[in-house]
């Protein structure tokens, strides 16, 4: 009996991970774990995240992305210029051979999503459409992660166009 308990739990277990461990294959390439950050009631925007890696021969290029969940998605990156951290949009994303891009908060990639249709509630999931230059398209599910929504995008992050 203590077996079946145990072989029960090892199966929540997996099937939990699982649902985390989001993955989509478009040809050569491997999009992994796309989720957002909970946004407030109100809030105009919010950012998205992914794992894009190349798994190929040849380089592919992100040129695009679109959600039914917001007016518009853009691609934005974020550094550091002295003590000020600057988003800007960027047209897309080179995804070199056996390259891995991954997005999160913080420095570097992540999808910015303009005009929201709703708040982005922990738990929820929203179409994303992600558009290659070579592989084509693919809709991902995107998981909203409860991670302490504060009012605004990133706070402190001064917008470059």
């Amino acid at each position: 009996m203590q077996f079946r308990s145990i072989f029960a739990f090892t199966a929540t277990l997996a099937l939990a991970a699982s649902v985390h461990a989001q993955e989509y294959k478009l040809g050569n390439l491997q999009i992994e774990h796309p989720y957002a950050r909970a946004t407030v009631p109100n809030q105009p925007s919010g950012a998205a995240y992914i794992e894009i890696e190349n798994k190929g021969k040849d380089g592919d290029r992100l040129i695009s992305v679109t959600s039914p969940m917001a007016k518009t998605a853009q691609i934005h990156t974020m550094s550091m210029e002295g003590n000020v951290m600057k988003m800007r949009e960027v047209q897309n994303i080179d995804i070199a051979p056996s390259a891995k891009i991954t997005m999160k908060p913080g420095n570097g990639y992540h999808i910015m999503l303009i005009g929201l249709s709703g708040q982005l509630k922990p738990g929820d999931k929203f179409p994303l459409t992600l558009k290659f230059e070579k592989s084509g398209k693919i809709d991902v599910s995107v998981l909203v992660e409860n991670n302490g929504a504060k009012a605004g995008h990133e706070a402190g992050i001064q917008h470059m166009h």
